[in-house]
């Protein structure tokens, strides 16, 4: 009798490992799915891809930078043309 119920634990045994196998590969593949489904969504919103926000971000920085020094260059150009325009009244 030992052996049956040794045999039934065992057979059971791998069932439920064939099962957890199973599972896990169910879960993969709905995951992958899912995943496949999302970037068709979100490809058909048109939305910008993170790289492409950071790139354009860090040109805006630049760009804003180097506003502020030209504003600064043209403010202090045109004090000099200001005094330049005293000295010759």
């Amino acid at each position: 009798m030992p052996q049956t119920t040794s045999r039934i634990f065992d057979d059971l045994a791998k069932l439920m490992t064939d099962a957890a196998g199973a599972a896990d590969g169910v879960r993969r593949e709905v995951e992958g799915v899912m995943r496949a489904q999302g970037e068709r969504v979100m490809g058909a919103m048109d939305i910008v891809q993170r790289e492409d926000f950071e790139a354009v971000k860090a040109m805006a920085v630049r760009a804003r930078e180097d506003n502020e020094k030209l504003a600064a260059r043209v403010a202090l150009l045109e004090q000099q043309l200001a005094q330049l325009k005293q000295g010759q009244a």
